[in-house]
C-alpha cells in the first residue's frame, strides 16, 4: 500500500493501542489495523477503572502500578480526564474484614488505610452501609471514561507519533514482510497480533489448546445518586474474585460464607464495582459467564444481583438505569498469551479481564520480548 512500516498492529483495543505507544516510543513507524470503524469491543465497554489494589501479587500487580504511571502520562498529554482516584471497598461480614487486614501485611497494602465503620463514615457517610464492618482506602487506583479515552488514546498516538490508522479493514494473512489485508497488501518488518476475543481469524491452532474462553459481563449505567463517590465503590464479593485478595489464606472462611449468603451472586460471576461520570451517573456491574460464543442477552436477574449488591454495600437505593450493555473478552488460565507464530511476529492477549489496568505495561513487554529476540544472530 505504499509505505513500509518497522511494526504493524493488528486490533485497535487497549493492548494494540499499548503495543504501537511502546514502538513509538522507541523511534519506530507504526500502522495499527482494525476491522471496525471506531473502538466497540471490550475496551469501551468497561469501566475505565485502573485496577491496582487487589490485582494477583507479582507479575501482574506490578504491570498495574506500571500501566496506572503509564495513564497518568498519557492522560496528561492525550487530554483524557482522570475522573476518579483510589479505591473505596466497604466490607460487611468479619470474614471480610479479616481478608482485608491480611491484605494490608503484604507489601501490596503499602499506602493504602484500613477504617473502622466510623473513621468510614466520617470519610464518606452516602457510601458506608449500616452493616459495615470496615473500609478499604487505596490512593493507587485511577478512572477514565473508557468510551472516550480509547478514541482519544488513538488520535494522540496518530497526532503525537504519526502511527498510522487502517480502520474497516480485515486481515486475512500475516507473512511478514507483508500483512495481507482485505485492502492490499501492508508492509511491516515486524508484527504484533492483538485479537482480544477472536480466537478463529488468525492462528486459531495457537490458541486452540489454551484453555481460552469467551467470558461474557453485564454492565449498566445508572443516574446519578445525589452525591459523590469518594472512589470507585467495591465491596466484599470483590474479594473472593481479584486475586490480591483472593489468594490469601484467609479467603477461605470469606468464600465458605458467601457461597451459604450469596451463592447465586457467585455462581454468576457477580461483584460490585461502581463508577462515577462527570455528570454524577454512575457506571455499575458486573457479572461474568464463561462460553464458546456468548449470547448477546441480558439477564434482568443479573441485573438484580448487581443492583442487590450496590443497596448491601452502600445502604443507598439504586438510582434508575439509564443503559445496559453486555461485552466479551478473553478468559483463560493465566493472566495472558504471548505466541511467536513467527520470529517476527507475536500473538499478543490479556486473558485476565484486566486490560485497561495491565495493558501499557504488557504493551512494553511484548514489544520489548519482540525486538530483543528477533535482533538475536
Amino acid at each position: 500500500m505504499g509505505k513500509h512500516y518497522d511494526v504493524a498492529v493488528v486490533g485497535a483495543g487497549i493492548v494494540g493501542l499499548a503495543c504501537a505507544l511502546a514502538a513509538s516510543r522507541r523511534g519506530l513507524s507504526v500502522v495499527v489495523i482494525d476491522r471496525d470503524a471506531q473502538a466497540n469491543g471490550a475496551s469501551i465497554r468497561n469501566f475505565g477503572f485502573v485496577t491496582v489494589t487487589g490485582q494477583p501479587r507479582g507479575l501482574v500487580w506490578r504491570r498495574a502500578h506500571r500501566s496506572r504511571a503509564v495513564w497518568d502520562e498519557v492522560a496528561a498529554e492525550a487530554g483524557i480526564p482522570v475522573l476518579q482516584r483510589g479505591l473505596w471497598l466497604t466490607v460487611r461480614r468479619p470474614e471480610a474484614a479479616a481478608v482485608l487486614e491480611a491484605f494490608m501485611a503484604t507489601e501490596m497494602g503499602e499506602g493504602c488505610r484500613l477504617l473502622t465503620p466510623q473513621e468510614a463514615r466520617g470519610r464518606s457517610p452516602e457510601t458506608t452501609g449500616p452493616q459495615t464492618v470496615a473500609a478499604l482506602w487505596s490512593p493507587h487506583d485511577l478512572r477514565v471514561d473508557s468510551r472516550s479515552a480509547i478514541p482519544r488514546l488513538a488520535a494522540w498516538l496518530a497526532d503525537r507519533f504519526g502511527v498510522d490508522f487502517l480502520r474497516q479493514t480485515a486481515v486475512h494473512a500475516v507473512e511478514p514482510p507483508r500483512v495481507v489485508t482485505a485492502q492490499g497488501v501492508v508492509e511491516a518488518e515486524r508484527v504484533v497480533v492483538c485479537p482480544g476475543d477472536d480466537f478463529i481469524s488468525l492462528y486459531p491452532d495457537r490458541m486452540s489448546d489454551t484453555g481460552l474462553v469467551r467470558c461474557k459481563l453485564q454492565m449498566m449505567r445508572l443516574a446519578s445518586p445525589g452525591f459523590d463517590l469518594p472512589a470507585p465503590v467495591m465491596s466484599d464479593l470483590g474479594l473472593v474474585r481479584y486475586g490480591g485478595y483472593a489468594d490469601l489464606p484467609e479467603t477461605v472462611a470469606l468464600r465458605a460464607r458467601l457461597e451459604a449468603e450469596q451463592g447465586v451472586g457467585l455462581a454468576n460471576g457477580v461483584h460490585l464495582i461502581a463508577v462515577q461520570d462527570v455528570d454524577g451517573a454512575l457506571v455499575v456491574g458486573d457479572s461474568h459467564h464463561d462460553a464458546a460464543t456468548p449470547d448477546p442477552f441480558a439477564s434482568e436477574a443479573v441485573d438484580r444481583l448487581i443492583l442487590d449488591e450496590w443497596r448491601a454495600a452502600t445502604g443507598q437505593p439504586s438510582p434508575p438505569v439509564l443503559q445496559r450493555w453486555t461485552g466479551t473478552y478473553a478468559r483463560g488460565p493465566n493472566a495472558d498469551l504471548i505466541a511467536a507464530p513467527h520470529p517476527r511476529v507475536r500473538l499478543a492477549l490479556i486473558t485476565a479481564g484486566n486490560g485497561a489496568s495491565t495493558g501499557f505495561a504488557f504493551g512494553e513487554e511484548v514489544i520489548a520480548g519482540l525486538f530483543e529476540e528477533t535482533s538475536k544472530p
